[in-house]
């Protein structure tokens, strides 16, 4: 990831929208899961840490980092543990973790596969991941290109490179559904532009009222999502439970 593309994602993770959304989504998935009293759970990829903090809740947290900047942020935080090293080969035991999350990690990576083939192998058997990526290529913008993205999904992509990796799928659904159609047409509009930005616009904070404003929709999904395992047909995003 650019440096300066990964300093844009720390300030806006606190605050904005599409972080504080996709965390409430997370925790509505979570709720739903059969997980052991301080379950151990890996972050793999945890960038600086901030959904460690919220992911303490549930057990003991150890993150897997590896830029020397998000690793910086993620140990100042105190929320657990957190090692150096690539989803490709971790730093980690195998079968020592009863929860994965890995949260917009492996759409950057050559090997989406094998990275899933390493998680199933720290995970404890009867374990799960949950993984969340970008969804439908046909959406590719400059967020892609700036956050050098390898892809985007859809369902059956996603579910594919599961299977391939050893997990049996639980659960998929889409999130982020109803901007799905402002997003089409404002990356429709950017591609007839040809301008890649040197910084994503997705990231920038919007004034207070407008963020909250984009941010209830995600509200809304993850109060659905939590509700009886519902799923959504369309999103900008995917998320998987693996076992």
């Amino acid at each position: 990831m650019q440096s300066t593309y990964e300093q844009q994602t720390h300030r806006a993770e606190e605050r904005h929208w599409w972080y504080r959304g996709r965390r409430r989504v997370l925790h509505a998935v979570l709720a739903r899961l059969p997980l052991p009293a301080r379950a151990r759970i890996l972050d793999a990829g945890c960038g600086s840490g901030r959904n460690m903090v919220e992911l303490a809740r549930y057990g003991t947290v150890t993150g897997v980092e590896l830029s020397d900047q998000a690793l910086a942020i993620a140990r100042a935080r105190g929320a657990g543990e957190v090692l150096q090293g690539s989803l490709e080969s971790l730093p980690l035991a195998t079968s020592s973790f009863d929860l994965g999350v890995c949260l917009d990690v492996i759409e950057h990576l050559d090997d989406d596969r094998g990275a899933l083939r390493e998680l199933r192998r720290v995970i404890a058997p009867g374990g799960h991941l949950i993984v969340t990526v970008p969804a439908y290529q046909w959406l590719w913008s400059s967020h892609d290109v700036v956050n050098e993205h390898r892809r985007r999904y859809t369902r059956k992509s996603l579910l594919a490179v599961a299977q391939e990796g050893g997990w049996h799928c639980e659960r998929v659904t889409y999130f982020n559904s109803i901007l799905l159609p402002l997003a089409a047409v404002a990356r429709t509009l950017e591609r007839l532009r040809r301008e890649v930005p040197e910084q994503s616009l997705d990231l920038r904070l919007p004034p207070a009222p407008l963020n909250a404003l984009l941010e209830r929709p995600l509200g809304l999904e993850a109060a659905l999502l939590g509700r009886n395992g519902h799923s959504l047909p369309a999103g900008l995003s995917l998320l998987a439970v693996l076992r």
